[in-house]
């Protein structure tokens, strides 16, 4: 399998956009393009309560979360930071955080933190188990279980980091580096989130080439006929 160099290296949060919309996501990734509108602003406001670069214990437990943990992998060719990490040792021994992660008696549990509730699609999931396998990479361990929490519901869903998400995240992000590799931008396709999608103006989804390519010549003739 290849092997990503740190060059090569594409955003994590961006397999979340991607299989939301590979459109959104080679806008955002490939041309740079941003806007925030209200959905967006609300969701770096709650993250920013979320990025806290310390590790900490969790109140009245053994659990220990790292925050603001930074993650790559060579396998997938992505890295980012990762909300919190929950490593849950195996006994009910008191360690310190080194003399936890050094005796390697635990399980760890990646959890995303988004705004909104729970949705259809399993491009939350996909994100999670992303970096399920980056961890795997780093600390040698082998993760079972995912969760995400959701602002609006106040509720974190758990799921099963299974072999059918691990194959779909690797195809995606591979699939991910050929669409930069090759520079060719995904068309347009109107969804049923275009209309909460901060970049839709920037974007036109459902105009076909064909009918922006009138839409310019009209706007030509109307300023040449001036």
């Amino acid at each position: 399998m290849k092997e990503y160099t740190e060059e090569e290296m594409l955003q994590l949060s961006g397999i979340q956009h991607y299989v939301l919309c590979p459109r959104q996501w080679a806008l955002i990734h490939m041309e740079q393009y941003w806007e925030d509108n209200g959905l967006t602003a609300e969701g770096t406001l709650l993250h920013a309560n979320v990025d806290n670069p310390f590790y900490r214990e969790t109140s009245g437990t053994n659990i220990l979360t790292l925050r603001g943990l930074r993650l790559s992998s060579k396998r997938l060719g992505l890295s980012g930071i990762a909300d919190a990490v929950e490593i849950i040792p195996h006994s009910e021994d008191r360690m310190t955080k080194a003399q936890l992660l050094e005796s390697g008696k635990y399980d760890m549990l990646p959890i995303e933190y988004k705004r909104g509730t729970k949705k259809i699609s399993d491009c939350d999931r996909i994100q999670v188990t992303a970096q399920a396998i980056i961890l795997e990479e780093q600390f040698k361990v082998h993760i079972k279980q995912g969760a995400i929490f959701y602002w609006q519901d106040r509720h974190r869903e758990y799921f099963e980091i299974s072999d059918e998400l691990r194959r779909q995240t690797e195809e995606i992000s591979i699939e991910m580096h050929r669409i930069l590799e090759t520079n060719t931008i995904p068309k347009s396709e109107r969804k049923r989130h275009c209309q909460k999608c901060s970049l839709m103006d920037y974007c036109m989804p459902g105009i076909s080439e064909r009918s922006a390519k009138r839409y310019v010549e009209e706007s030509i003739r109307g300023l040449m006929e001036q």
